[in-house]
């Protein structure tokens, strides 16, 4: 599942007028790059959410068949947040776990490797997350990582960090991971969740699992990153 049904907010002007899943590095749509990334990996079965100027999206994607993909859409009247969003869309994601990965994020992450996690009997919680180094806006990080299962950060407070450090043994989650669907059970898509507050609740409880992947990630989250993305090149195959 892509998670492409925020607003926004930041990338303005940008999204006054297009969804931020379309706008382009390097002549191609954030939104492509993840699909043409997922079709390399085999995953050619893919759900996508949609809110905000959904339709648009619908209209440039269409059912995928250009990706070499199959492409199915949960549309939401009013965007349901993230959790919200998943829960709405479990009827379209089946009772295996599924990957899921945000519309905004750009990188090189092999997503064969959740897939083969998935299948290999090797994932027993509830989810999988992809962790990355903490990057500038985000020092305190999400969690922690001990060994390969993730632990809730400790709680916000006073540190020595610098302008440019980080709150150090915390990593930030890359908007990347594998999860089962009981993790969803219960919700009420239209008190629009957040998906958060489930998996700090569901690592308390020693059900996720973690990577710390070194490789390309991109949070595009604000027109100034986008432009710095789109000064330095993608890093990304063509094709």
């Amino acid at each position: 599942m892509i998670l492409a049904a925020g607003r926004g907010e930041r990338m303005r002007p940008l999204t006054d007028r297009l969804p931020k899943p379309l706008l382009e590095v390097r002549g191609r749509a954030l939104i492509e790059w993840l699909i043409l990334g997922l079709a390399r990996a085999g995953i050619r079965d893919l759900v996508i959410n949609h809110a905000y100027l959904g339709a648009l999206i619908e209209q440039r994607l269409g059912d995928g068949s250009r990706y070499d993909v199959r492409i199915r859409y949960s549309p939401e009247a009013v965007a349901l947040e993230t959790a919200g969003g998943i829960a709405q869309a479990r009827g379209l994601l089946g009772e295996a776990p599924f990957l899921c990965v945000n519309a905004d994020v750009h990188t090189d992450y092999p997503f064969g490797r959740l897939a083969e996690r998935a299948g290999s009997g090797a994932f027993a919680g509830l989810a999988h997350l992809v962790l990355v180094s903490n990057p500038a806006h985000n020092r305190r990080g999400d969690f922690c990582l001990e060994g390969s299962t993730v632990r809730e950060a400790p709680p916000a407070a006073p540190f020595e960090g610098g302008e440019h450090g980080s709150l150090p043994g915390t990593l930030t989650f890359s908007g990347i991971a594998l999860y089962r669907p009981s993790l969803f059970d219960g919700l009420d898509s239209a008190t629009r969740p957040r998906l958060a507050p489930l998996l700090r609740a569901a690592a308390g409880r020693g059900q996720v699992s973690g990577e710390h992947f070194l490789g390309q990630w991109h949070d595009v989250g604000t027109p100034e990153r986008l432009a710095a993305l789109n000064r330095t090149g993608s890093g990304l195959a063509a094709d």
